[in-house]
């Protein structure tokens, strides 16, 4: 029996919400704030697949600075070039999806289309939410197995994603712990005590340590270099309260766009709050210990953190293949509706040997761990 449905879709109309749906969810994705497709973006975005002997792959090339003098006067410089420094790195990619299906057209109570709508809606904000989630992870080093906030995943599937197996650690010259006695020291989570909160030293004295360290800034359209720094709201409330950073910006209120550390936005952009060369932001999937049970939190396991970020450019690496994909279909003679989407993409954090710590090491970004105030 033919039948005519002026609700379904079309082809093309299918293939316009696949592209709605991939520019909506990327622009409620905080990560995409950050990503580009050139070396001075702190998040480098690819898109395109490079052949390789193991077929086509996403790969990123990280180069050293050189650190050779060169020659002076009449010496000879043929036979005495520096060799640059590079390294490629795969980015391994997987496919994730998820779907929603309709109780039914009585229980509804509402048009197949009205579902659909709310279920594109609810769909790329899951998108946004996984993307962030794993992106912030990846660039802490801290397993897939667990949630922002310190707690475990359960009946999740994103553990078994295959770049999950790339998720290491700082390293040993990019990993500190905020000590609020002794200032930058080596990253120790078990160390962290309630008193380490942020502040205005630790800023300066992070900053100081991604410089001498060669984490390379990312420059803006008018030249000025910048590191990101990223902390959960309540470090961001921490930091706040310190004496030394309200002094300042109060002074900068006074100034305005003249304050030589503050300049509002205008160069650190992403509603931030620029602090000399640094673009201090607030977000909730910073990782931290609130939701980790009693005895697996820092400190002992009884102190709550975070870990702070400090990137620069090529900080992480995206993957970000093809568009996504959007499906749907009917259950029960069409009585349920079922749409769902999928996306290709994977997420590295790149490493390299580092000149000046003579090992490998994270490549763009640096980890420090502070304490949180106690909770309310």
């Amino acid at each position: 029996m033919a039948v005519t449905n002026f609700a379904a879709l079309t082809e093309h109309q299918l293939t316009t919400w696949s592209r709605d749906f991939w520019r909506e969810a990327r622009n409620k994705t905080f990560l995409m704030a950050f990503a580009g497709d050139s070396s001075n973006a702190m998040v480098q975005r690819i898109t395109e697949l490079r052949k390789t002997t193991d077929g086509a792959r996403a790969v990123i090339t990280l180069v050293n600075e050189a650190t050779g003098d060169g020659v002076v006067g009449d010496n000879d410089l043929e036979g005495n070039e520096e060799a640059l420094s590079s390294s490629d790195m795969v980015i391994q990619l997987d496919q994730w999806r998820k779907a929603h299906k309709s109780a039914g057209k009585m229980a509804e109570q509402r048009s197949v289309v009205k579902f659909r709508h709310e279920a594109k809606d609810h769909l790329s904000y899951a998108v946004s939410r996984v993307m962030d989630e794993l992106a912030f992870q990846t660039l802490s080093g801290i397993s897939y197995t667990l949630r922002p906030d310190g707690s475990t995943r359960t009946a999740s599937q994103l553990p078994l994603v295959k770049y999950a197996s790339d998720v290491v650690a700082p390293s040993s010259a990019r990993h500190f712990r905020w000590d609020a006695t002794s200032g930058l020291v080596a990253g120790d989570t078990s160390a962290v005590v309630a008193a380490d909160l942020p502040t205005w030293a630790m800023l300066v004295d992070a900053k100081a340590k991604a410089v001498n360290s060669y984490i390379r800034p990312i420059r803006s359209d008018d030249g000025v270099e910048v590191y990101n720094i990223f902390m959960c709201p309540d470090g961001i409330a921490a930091l706040k309260k310190d004496p030394d950073f309200l002094a300042a910006w109060r002074e900068a209120q006074k100034r305005g766009d003249t304050n030589p550390l503050f300049k509002g936005t205008k160069h650190g952009g992403k509603n931030g709050i620029y602090v000399d060369g640094l673009n201090i932001l607030e977000y909730r999937n910073v990782f931290n210990t609130r939701g980790a049970a009693s005895g697996s939190k820092w400190g002992g396991g009884a102190v709550d953190g975070q870990r702070v970020l400090l990137c620069g450019a090529q900080a992480l690496a995206f993957a970000d293949i093809g568009r996504a994909e959007w499906n749907e279909k009917e259950f029960d003679y069409g009585n349920r509706q079922g749409v769902s989407v999928g996306k290709i993409f994977g997420l590295l954090k790149p490493q390299l040997f580092s000149t000046y710590a003579q090992s490998k090491q994270d490549f763009g970004v640096m980890c420090i761990d502070t304490g949180l105030p106690v909770a309310a």
